[in-house]
């Protein structure tokens, strides 16, 4: 298991912290000493998360703060929260995710539920406390996609699936956006000579609530996790955790880098195949460009 260095004296959001990948990264941040702010949509569960974490750590420092990344307004309300306090944020980790539902939802700003609250919600809060992190020595943003990204393209024309939606590609689609967002934003960064590493990681195959809970959301499951939960190697949610960690922690993490379990679907934090889709400057640029546009946010001028 990778062994997250000190972290004394950073704060860390690390947004679905309630359960699986979410509650182990921020379980290892807080044991490793970093303040961690767990950013939840439901408070119950994050409290329930923060107990089992100072249970296992005593000294630890933990909050639990409300954001429902599929409501842009509560992204705002929480980024808000955050400036007001005026504390450099060290470590954001885009971890929380709905994952293929059977038949097509919408956010609360009318976005197909995979793409709002996969994409486009991590979009508008990393935006949105970008002036925190630069405020940090050494901040970093460490973005959680999914080998699904490997197949999947943007549906500029449609991206929200409107017509034909298919759990399976709208999902893809969303992780191809959230490693297209990190690239971006490292070329950003390398760009504007901000101090920020941005990063991508995915889990392999992680036995977490994930998987579960969004195909129960309407319909029968997608066939294809019908059969990947039967015959497909996986680990468990402390494993699937260890490469979103290594892409936030390690020295060892580059700009742009992504980061993945050693044997593809589980094993320890290795680099990562990019896919070729998520290499294309100009793909990532656009998709920022109309990110921004259906969020209404968009880098700070002075930044």
């Amino acid at each position: 298991m990778y062994h997250v260095p000190d972290q004394q004296g950073k704060l860390a959001v690390v947004t679905g912290a309630n359960s699986g990948t979410g509650k182990e990264a921020a379980k290892a941040l807080a044991s490793a000493g970093a303040t961690v702010i767990l950013a939840v949509r439901t408070l119950a569960k994050g409290e329930q998360a923060r107990r089992e974490i100072l249970a296992a750590h005593p000294a630890a420092e933990v909050e639990v703060r409300r954001v429902d990344l599929a409501d842009l307004s509560s992204v705002q309300e929480f980024a808000d929260q955050m400036i007001k306090d005026g504390r450099p944020l060290d470590l954001l980790l885009n971890n929380a995710g709905v994952m293929m539902p059977p038949v097509r939802h919408e956010t609360k700003d009318g976005f197909e539920l995979q793409i709002g609250s996969n994409f486009l919600g991590p979009f508008a809060l990393t935006v949105r406390l970008l002036p925190l992190l630069l405020q940090a020595p050494a901040p970093r943003v460490a973005t959680m996609s999914s080998g699904q990204a490997n197949r999947a393209t943007i549906r500029f024309d449609d991206m929200n699936w409107t017509n034909d939606y298919k759990p399976v590609p709208a999902y893809g689609q969303s992780k191809l956006a959230d490693l297209l967002m990190s690239q971006h934003l490292a070329d950003l960064a390398t760009r504007k000579g901000w101090p920020l590493l941005s990063t991508g990681a995915h889990p392999g195959s992680a036995r977490t609530n994930l998987a579960s809970n969004g195909p129960t959301m309407g319909g029968r499951p997608p066939l294809l996790l019908q059969v990947l939960g039967r015959i497909v190697p996986s680990q468990s949610a402390a494993g699937g955790a260890q490469p979103l960690l290594y892409a936030a922690t390690s020295p060892d993490a580059t700009q742009a880098g992504y980061y993945g379990p050693r044997w593809s679907m589980v094993g320890p934090a290795a680099p990562a195949k990019l896919p070729r889709s998520s290499a294309d400057k100009a793909i990532a640029a656009r998709l920022w460009t109309l990110a921004e546009k259906l969020t209404g946010v968009s880098v700070p001028a002075q930044l």
